[in-house]
């Protein structure tokens, strides 16, 4: 009886979360005639899939989703080669200093993306990079972040290092058992830091706000707002839009689910 009323109440908690999506799905298939008649409505009358090719005529979406995946694909690549090889020196090599770095980095994890963003804008405006991808590129190259590194560390440190030994008696180098041993092992980690990569990615909105200018350099993100303000009475395209927005991370996170999961779990106890 005890584990019937945990699954009813999961449950409800489900179908509350799902609701808001299950509206955006409505509102996007219903005309904006039957919309303006009963906009609370969850099933529509007459489903129809003209919001769609609509909203994405109304803006040069073409042009934002190709700028996003270029960002995305280019960020998250990054930040597994980046982020996997710090993780890699932190869970395998003693150096003197090993600890306080490890930790200082963890500590970057609390300090606020809006007490920075004014210097970083700075940098990036004397080198000549604002309107361009630099600003949402480059930074991945350099260690991917911390919860990446931490993320990726945890679970490097629960693979055994007599694999390690074995791979260097046969002449291995330390890069090689990066990438042919550590790497492969380390799938469902690996598979954790893409999705929320590439979610993170997908969905920055400060970002291309503050180091983009010209329309043809835009994200979806920034589509969107865009979209909004010029058709924001158009409710049924503006859902269209939202959902051509949020599908692509929606089937990764499918797609990567049971990797995800392992992922999370194993890495918050690789490193006891």
């Amino acid at each position: 009886m005890r584990r019937v009323l945990v699954w009813c109440a999961l449950l409800a908690g489900a179908l509350l979360f799902t609701v808001p999506m299950l509206w955006t799905i409505a509102t996007a298939l219903r005309s904006q005639e039957e919309i303006a008649r009963d906009p609370g409505r969850l099933l529509p009358e007459a489903a129809t899939l003209a919001n769609f090719p609509a909203a994405w005529n109304a803006l040069p979406f073409p042009t934002f989703v190709a700028n996003t995946v270029f960002v995305t694909l280019v960020s998250t690549l990054a930040q597994i080669l980046t982020g996997s090889l710090v993780a890699y020196g932190f869970a395998r090599f003693q150096f003197r200093g090993r600890n306080t770095l490890f930790y200082t980095m963890l500590a970057t994890m609390m300090l606020p993306g809006q007490v920075t963003m004014i210097p970083v804008f700075l940098i990036w405006r004397e080198l000549g990079a604002i309107d361009t991808f630099a600003p949402l590129t480059v930074p991945a190259f350099f260690g991917g972040g911390a919860f990446s590194i931490f993320l990726l560390r945890q679970f490097f440190m629960s693979i055994p290092r007599e694999l390690d030994e074995a791979m260097l008696l046969d002449g291995a180098s330390y890069l090689r058992i990066w990438w042919r041993l550590i790497m492969p092992l380390s799938t469902p980690a690996v598979t954790t830091v893409v999705v929320f990569s590439f979610i993170g990615n997908w969905d920055n909105f400060e970002g291309p706000l503050i180091y983009l200018n010209s329309t043809e350099n835009y994200t979806v993100s920034i589509g969107l707002r865009m979209f909004q303000d010029s058709f924001g009475t158009n409710t049924g395209q503006l859902m269209a839009a939202s959902l051509i927005h949020i599908v692509p991370t929606i089937v990764l996170f499918f797609a990567a689910q049971r990797y995800f999961v392992k992922g999370v779990n194993l890495s918050g106890l690789g490193g006891r």
